[in-house]
């Protein structure tokens, strides 16, 4: 939430590693603000197809991550998915970019999802 209470959204890349959702915000940004306060999240995504596909939502905790190997390897994922522009080195509980820029780390742990499938429709729902 924002402070005025209204609900803040924003579109972020993320990694799958361990069973957990990582995704990285600098700790100016609002999304980082909004977690110091609470740390539920949702977590959307899905296909264009209208048809087709499957669109996926988990609920969650987010909680900061600052253990250096873990980072390390939340930095590989990074670049493994999405390749050399999201490169980041972990250096004192944060992720570097050449922007400058540092970043906070969270890992979202799954509490609950929803599975909606597209075409004949289906829903199922997973607790963690």
């Amino acid at each position: 939430m924002r402070p005025d209470g209204r609900p803040h959204v924003t579109p972020l890349i993320s990694v799958l590693l361990d069973g957990a959702y990582f995704f990285c915000a600098s700790a100016s940004e609002r999304k980082a603000k909004n977690l110091v306060g609470n740390p539920n999240v949702v977590l959307t995504t899905g296909s264009n197809a209208l048809a087709k596909g499957l669109d996926i939502v988990i609920e969650g905790i987010a909680e900061r991550v600052t253990d250096a190997a873990l980072l390390q390897r939340v930095a590989d994922a990074y670049v493994a998915k999405y390749g050399l522009e999201w490169k980041f080195t972990p250096r004192d509980g944060l992720f570097h970019h050449e922007d400058g820029n540092p970043a906070e780390v969270y890992a979202i742990t799954p509490v609950v999802g929803f599975g909606f499938g597209r075409g004949e429709f289906s829903q199922t729902r997973w607790v963690f």
